[in-house]
Parts: C-alpha cells; structure tokens; sequence
C-alpha cells in the first residue's frame, strides 16, 4: 500500500539526539517512502549552545533510527545558518531536499510535506515553506535538548538520567565524549557564561551591551586575533571589544581603539579612520550567549601592498593577517564569520 507522502522533511539541531526525535522519525517512516533529516547549525565551532559537530549527529541519528526505512531511505544533511538571512537558509533546505530526491528518486512531482512540532517562536521556520504539506506531531516528551545538554555539561552529571531520555547508541557516545577535552571545553564556557550573568542578575532587567569591532582588509587578507580567554577561548575574531562609556567619545572610537589595543597595528589611527568604508549593526538577540550584545562592525580597507606588522596584545593571544579563503566558520568566535561575509560581499 502507497503512503501518504513520497517524502517527508524533518528539520531540527539533534544537539543530542534524544528520544523524542526517534519517536518523530518513527511515525514519519509510517508516512512517507523518503525521510530527508536537516540538521542545523552546521559548520560552527563547539559552544555549549552547539556543542556536537554535524558530522557526530548524523552517526547518532543513523545508528538510533538504523533499519527504520530501507538503506537508501533516509538522508541525513546538513544546513548552516545564517542568522540574519534567513531567506538564505530557507534556500538551502529546498535544494538539499530537492537534490536528495532527484539522486535517489530521479526527476518527477512527488508529494512533499514537512514534518514537526510548533512549540515556540523558535519554530518559525515551519511556516518558511508553504510549498510542502505541514504534517504536525505533538508535543512527545516534555524534556527537550536543551534540558539534556544542561544536565550532561555540569560537573556532577548524572549520566543514569541521561541514560533514559536518549537512544542507546546515543547514550554511548555521550559516555565517550565525556571522556575528552573538547567535552571539558563547552563545560568551562558554560561557567563563565553563568558566572558573568551573576555579575547582573540582580537588576531588574537584563543590560544591553554596545561592542565595535574593526573588518581590517588588505589585499585578500583579513586581520585577525584568537581570543585568549572564555567565552571562545582559541577562536578566532575580529579585534574588538566593549565601548567604554567613559573615554570613547564614538563606537567608531571604541572599533579603532580595540583594534590598536589587539594588534598593535602600526598604521595611524587618521589613516584608519580615513579607510573606512562601511559600517554595519549586528544585533541578533541570540548571536552572544553572554546576554544582549549590540556590536558596530566597521569595514576598513587598506590600499594593497605589504601587510603592516600584527602582534597579539590585551585580550588577543595572537594577531596574524589571515588570507579570506582561509578563514573557517568552525574556527571563527560567535556571528564573527557572517561578518567577514558582509564586509567582502559574500
């Protein structure tokens, strides 16, 4: 007997895989002859937010749902985000999902629908694609993915908890990547980002914070530091930092500032000024998990020719003119590579 739909489109981060997304995959296989499996997020570093890789949720997600649908039927991909382009985003899905169907398909009209549940304004992009059938599922569980990263990133985890809200096989990855450095990695970020929270807990709503951050290019080169503490502790960045609002007369300022202060770029402050091309507000209300972070980017290109020497200084590790090619969204601290993108045009 036919089913209801040729293919059905399930889009989630899977930051784990738990329960409920297996009983989702499991009443879609029920409906459909090809499930495609879209995970988010992809291409980014580890942070607590997303601390798994694509590449290790597509092994929990394939060895949890192993022999629900024939060998061929289910194809997990994967999709970056663009937290502010989310047309963009929504491009990708439709060709992930059309490519998916036409290499194990071949062309023809095939009947289409997206799978999921909408608990929240997180859930918008549901409602990106009104091209598909929108097949609900209900709430399943109550705990989510966010509730198990909260119990599993904690010193005192308790892993028999974990044990009954994940597939097994999931489960056993867990117990091994909380054997390695990288788990005690998103562990200390979650520190600090608890304990800088504490610093303003107290008042009676939550600060905005103001940061500039200077895009120095030169000749197919971009100036870079790596971050030499938490939050992104190794990771690359634009120079950059708060304004302080007893000295910086101008977010402009406080971007030209930063960047002498990181590099110690020696290239006046009249000539930098002087080569700003652009400037531009990114102000997502999730782009820092520290809390509400405005940041001023300024686009600042220097005419072509030899590099002017970098050193790493105050909060920056190391300063090194990075060719653009080169630079990786995996390696680049928070919404720092959608920037890089601005400034070049991409």
């Amino acid at each position: 007997m036919s089913k209801k739909y040729d293919t059905l489109v399930l889009i989630g981060r899977f930051q784990p895989c738990h329960n409920a997304h297996v009983e989702i995959v499991r009443r879609a296989t029920a409906l459909c002859d090809q499930l495609i499996i879209i995970t988010g997020s992809a291409n980014q570093p580890r942070t607590y937010k997303n601390p798994f890789t694509s590449q290790e949720r597509e092994w929990m997600i394939r060895d949890a749902t192993h022999g629900m649908l024939g060998p061929f039927r289910i194809d997990v991909q994967s999709n970056t985000d663009t937290i502010y382009n989310d047309q963009a985003w929504a491009v990708r899905v439709q060709k992930i999902v059309n490519d998916s169907i036409y290499s194990q398909r071949g062309p023809g009209n095939f009947n289409i629908g997206i799978i999921g549940h909408k608990k929240d304004e997180s859930s918008f992009y549901l409602d990106m694609f009104p091209q598909w059938d929108f097949v609900n599922v209900e709430s399943i569980e109550p705990l989510s993915a966010v509730n198990i990263r909260d119990l599993y990133f904690k010193r005192d985890v308790n892993m028999n908890f974990i044990k009954n809200v994940v597939p097994e096989t999931t489960f056993d990855f867990l117990t091994r990547f909380k054997e390695t450095a990288e788990y005690e990695q998103v562990i200390r970020e979650r520190e600090f980002v608890e304990n800088y929270k504490k610093q303003y807990a107290s008042l009676p709503y939550p600060p905005i914070f103001s940061t500039a951050d200077a895009v120095v290019i030169q000749s197919g080169h971009v100036l870079m530091i790596r971050r030499r503490a938490e939050p992104g502790k190794g990771l690359w960045a634009m120079p950059g930092g708060y304004v302080n609002a007893n000295t910086d007369k101008s977010v402009e300022d406080a971007a030209i500032r930063e960047l002498r202060e990181e590099t110690g770029i020696k290239v006046p402050a009249p000539v930098l000024r002087g080569n700003i091309k652009r400037s531009k507000v990114f102000d997502a209300i999730d782009r820092s998990p520290r809390g509400r972070i405005i940041t001023h980017a300024f686009h600042i290109e220097l005419p072509d020719g030899e590099l002017p020497r970098v050193k790493g200084m105050d909060d920056a590790e190391k300063a090194r003119w990075v060719p653009i090619a080169e630079v990786s969204s995996t390696e680049c601290f928070e919404d720092h590579f959608e920037i890089l993108s601005w400034a070049i045009g991409a």
